[in-house]
């Protein structure tokens, strides 16, 4: 019998899809990120069913003690909090250990936050990057900035609420015309989605939200070649050599060119 990867509502519980009701009542047994999350989901659809705890601390440990099981016959369903395991989430381990060890695994298709907040976000192109949650600390944002500066398609992130002033603040500072979109508690009784350019929307949120927050951040104009980059370079230099601040001169240069400011500014101490 396969391992059934079930993804579960984001918000919502009545996102959830009748294949993933049906194998979540036929399974032997549901592994799940918190039992209570999951209970409040089957108790709602009038399910019955065993559940296991499987998250972060314990996955290495029940990926041991679930393979047997899955190769002894057993139907095992694996659900997480909200959305698809694996993506994120606890579950990934499990899922690889079962294909290597040549069992069937099923991925059933469900809610999923990137792509709702993606299309939420009115920024969705013919590609995308999922970034995972934003690092933590300001250098490694300050350096992923600098990355996204280039690219021509958006990025999809996830962050807490917490931290979100900071790295919007980040984020407008060395792309402040870059357009965005802050999707806070999506499908939820209080969904809001903040849509403008990074330093209208970083404005808005000076001061933590409540709730989920999923962050897209639009695709730029065309991004720099590296050729590009090096005039862009030059004519901050001779700005600079003309009087004009520095970090004025690399705002100006970036707005014209598309390279992002913290480069410029960096490049040409």
């Amino acid at each position: 019998m396969p391992l059934v990867v079930c993804p579960t509502p984001i918000g919502n519980l009545e996102d959830v899809t009748l294949r993933v009701l049906r194998e979540l009542a036929e399974a032997d047994l549901v592994l799940c990120e918190d039992t209570r999350r999951t209970r409040i989901l089957l108790d709602r659809h009038g399910i019955q069913a065993k559940l296991l705890s499987l998250h972060r601390h314990t996955e290495a440990r029940r990926t041991d003690e679930i393979l047997p099981r899955l190769e002894a016959g057993e139907r095992i369903a694996l659900a997480s909090d909200a959305g698809l395991p694996g993506m994120n989430d606890p579950g990934a381990r499990l899922v690889a250990a079962a294909l290597a060890a040549g069992l069937e695994v099923t991925v059933l298709p469900g809610p999923s936050a990137v792509e709702t907040a993606l299309v939420a976000s009115g920024l969705v192109g013919s590609r995308y990057t999922f970034l995972g949650y934003l690092p933590r600390s300001q250098a490694g944002r300050d350096r992923l900035w600098e990355e996204l500066s280039g690219w021509t398609w958006p990025a999809v992130a996830f962050e807490s609420p917490r931290r979100l002033p900071a790295s919007l603040a980040g984020l407008a500072a060395a792309l402040p015309d870059r357009q965005v979109a802050v999707c806070r508690e999506l499908t939820k009784r209080f969904e809001e989605v903040v849509r403008g350019s990074a330093a209208d929307v970083a404005e808005r949120f000076r001061l933590p939200p409540k709730g989920e927050v999923t962050l897209v951040v639009g695709g730029g104009a065309g991004g720099a070649s590296e050729e590009g980059a090096d005039a862009a370079l030059a004519a901050v230099a001779k700005l600079v050599a003309a009087g004009a601040p520095r970090r004025a001169a690399s705002d100006v240069v970036s707005s014209l060119t598309g390279v992002a400011r913290n480069r410029l500014y960096r490049g040409s101490l």
